[in-house]
């Protein structure tokens, strides 16, 4: 993994999908033999020199600057988390240079526990799963049945055969999740289980590899999944993920239910 190259993929592709029509730019005569901006045009709004822009877009060595970061954000007109991303990439943001969390604090532990009824679970920024309670076990399934390499949200969805199927909106659950990923691992470009977590990921799963490719980022913590569930029927959750001010390298995911319904499900559970 090159955050360089990643740096100069996202710009490309950030820039081909904006439409030039959504600008105030100049009329020019040639034709337009590709899809969104020029690069010449993405260096005039960005008040930089094109040849600059072309050196970013081949990976050609280059650190650009806060300020350039920023004027590029505008210019390609970047969401919040994407510009987020560019800076992580850029290695312009602050991180945090702790190692992920590998175990639950006690007290974090005790948190998810105590959570019940509501489903709940601990993660770090790689979606290990650090801790979960009984309620989540049931909803999903009992993590202790499986060995520690592979308590990973991300790699469950993609291949374990019950939870493959479990989401009724499975394209949308497997995108989500790996524009979430792509996002860690601008915050974490050193983080070598992260890294091979993707690698494993993006060389044996060829969903994973088409979706990994399409740049998609995306840091929202809260939702809304639809599942069926082999013992309790469909179930609809909202759920909300928090991160603890003491371990801000891990998550809090809880689950509610959605209607009287899903209630009634997770009752039964």
């Amino acid at each position: 993994m090159d955050t360089a190259q990643e740096l100069a993929a996202f710009l490309r592709t950030r820039r081909e999908r904006l439409d030039p029509r959504d600008f105030d730019l100049p009329s020019r005569r040639q034709t337009r033999r590709t899809p969104g901006l020029r690069r010449e045009e993405v260096a005039e709004l960005a008040r930089v020199s094109v040849d600059y822009v072309v050196r970013l877009e081949q990976a050609r060595g280059l650190r650009p600057s806060a300020n350039v970061l920023e004027a590029l954000s505008r210019a390609l007109r970047l969401a919040p988390n994407e510009r987020a991303y560019l800076f992580d990439l850029a290695q312009q943001r602050p991180r945090d240079a702790a190692e992920a969390a590998t175990a639950a604090a006690p007290s974090l532990s005790r948190l998810v526990a105590d959570l019940s009824p509501l489903p709940a679970m601990l993660m770090n920024h790689r979606y290990d799963i650090l801790a979960w309670n009984a309620d989540m076990a049931k909803l999903l399934l009992d993590f202790n049945d499986l060995p520690p390499s592979r308590r990973n949200a991300m790699w469950l969805c993609l291949v374990h055969p019950e939870i493959r199927e479990f989401y009724v909106d499975r394209d949308r659950v497997v995108r989500e999740g790996i524009a979430h990923l792509r996002s860690a691992w601008a915050a974490h470009p050193n983080d070598r289980a992260l890294t091979d977590l993707i690698a494993e990921c993006t060389k044996h799963n060829a969903e994973f590899s088409r979706l990994w490719a399409e740049q998609d980022i995306k840091t929202g913590g809260r939702g809304h999944k639809v599942m069926r569930h082999p013992g309790a029927g469909v179930i609809a959750v909202h759920f909300e993920v928090l991160v603890p001010l003491q371990d801000p390298d891990q998550r809090l995911m809880i689950c509610r239910p959605a209607d009287d319904e899903s209630q009634s499900a997770l009752d039964r559970l």
